[in-house]
């Protein structure tokens, strides 16, 4: 990697982390891209946050905050922002100068963009060759839907993610909280992080492709199993039926695992249902999901005696389980604080807020405090691009 940064973070503070003194070039908008480069960040890479003159689009999203977009702060901290218009020579003139000392570049355009905007991989390449170049699309980099615009819920519903989702016999259901943008966040960042350490065998940087669909897919590797001589017509739903799901209770509704017979013997003598137990025709998960009919009407008279939460105390270690929580309940939630995995942030404009940070902890080195989102400013540019 370079020694010397034309974006180096002189003010950040904290531990240094596993990368340290990687810079990225984050061009990326919407959710898989940066907050893939927010998990860099995290691990102390100094990301710069490159965005075109009417900013990223997810800035614009609906928000309950007034200033800001509760979203973007939320996938872009610890990151410098600036702006720059890829479409006029100047500001192409000034990424291929930050290009020259970057060690990573992320982009979500369409595989058909870098090369008509001039970033396309071969010619960076040439400017810097030890270039990590990470290109994030919706389907690919080849095939007959390359071009087409890929996003979170499209990839769901076309994976079959939202068939399955859905009650059987009852239409397809999104799965709310951008899963596949999440997770291809994750890959980058894996990706990312495995070519930078093949870099220093061989110097040399190379292309990373991650993509939605691959995403989506690979969440779903152990339905996406096709045997020999199969029928493709079968049933890949991985639920356990019946028992294992979300339950009402007296107040509220808890989460109750069971599959195994240890838990499922636990959950049968804490709630006085040690029959269900004893009869051997719902001695194996298989057969408590074919007679789930029979079985959870049981279970449900027995849970009302109690609230979830009560049942939560009262189930302890011996059967997994969580009563429905709010997402709000997460800032104060004792494992959560435990584990420090929300930090106090402070943002030039909404002031202090609470939220997310380090989700991976390094031993040795756990990574320099995070930092507030960059606030948009069409004209910051100049102090953080190198001269010609």
């Amino acid at each position: 990697m370079a020694t010397d940064s034309a974006f180096t973070f002189a003010g950040r503070t904290g531990a240094a982390g596993p990368l340290s003194g990687v810079r990225v070039l984050d061009l990326s908008a919407y959710i898989a891209g940066p907050y893939g480069c927010t998990l860099l960040a995290d691990q102390g890479a100094d990301v710069l946050k490159i965005e075109p003159p009417d900013g990223d689009n997810l800035r614009k999203y609906p928000s309950t905050l007034q200033a800001e977009s509760r979203a973007f702060i939320g996938v872009n901290r610890s990151k410098l922002g600036i702006t720059l218009d890829l479409k006029q020579p100047q500001g192409l003139a000034a990424l291929l100068r930050l290009v020259r000392e970057a060690d990573v570049l992320v982009h979500n355009f369409r595989p058909s963009v870098p090369a008509r905007l001039g970033i396309d991989h071969e010619r960076l390449n040439l400017i810097n060759p030890r270039l990590i170049y990470c290109a994030i699309t919706g389907y690919g980099e080849t095939g007959p839907m390359k071009d087409k615009a890929g996003y979170d819920q499209v990839l769901q519903t076309m994976t079959g993610m939202c068939a399955l989702q859905g009650k059987r016999g009852g239409a397809p259901e999104i799965i709310y909280g951008s899963v596949v943008d999440y997770y291809a966040a994750a890959l980058l960042a894996a990706g990312v992080s495995s070519a930078l350490y093949e870099r220093e065998r061989s110097g040399l940087g190379q292309f990373v492709g991650v993509s939605l669909l691959r995403s989506a897919l690979t969440m779903q590797s152990a339905r996406m199993i096709w045997a020999q001589g199969e029928s493709l017509d079968i049933g890949r739903d991985m639920r356990s039926g019946g028992v294992t799901g979300i339950h009402p209770a007296r107040e509220g509704h808890i989460y109750i695992s069971a599959n195994t017979p240890r838990f499922w013997k636990a959950l049968c003598g804490k709630t006085g249902l040690q029959v269900l137990h004893d009869d051997e025709r719902y001695d194996s998960v298989r057969k408590r999901a074919h007679h789930a009919a029979e079985i959870v009407p049981h279970l449900h008279a027995a849970l009302l005696r109690h609230t979830a939460l009560e049942w939560e105390q009262l189930f302890g270690d011996e059967v997994p389980c969580a009563a429905a929580l709010k997402v709000e309940d997460m800032f104060d939630h004792p494992q959560v604080l435990a584990e420090q995995m929300v930090g106090d942030i402070e943002h030039p404009v909404i002031g202090r807020y609470r939220g997310v940070t380090r989700p991976i902890k390094f031993g040795r080195t756990p990574g320099p405090d995070p930092f507030a989102a960059p606030v948009f400013t069409p004209d910051a540019t100049a102090a953080l691009v190198p001269d010609a």
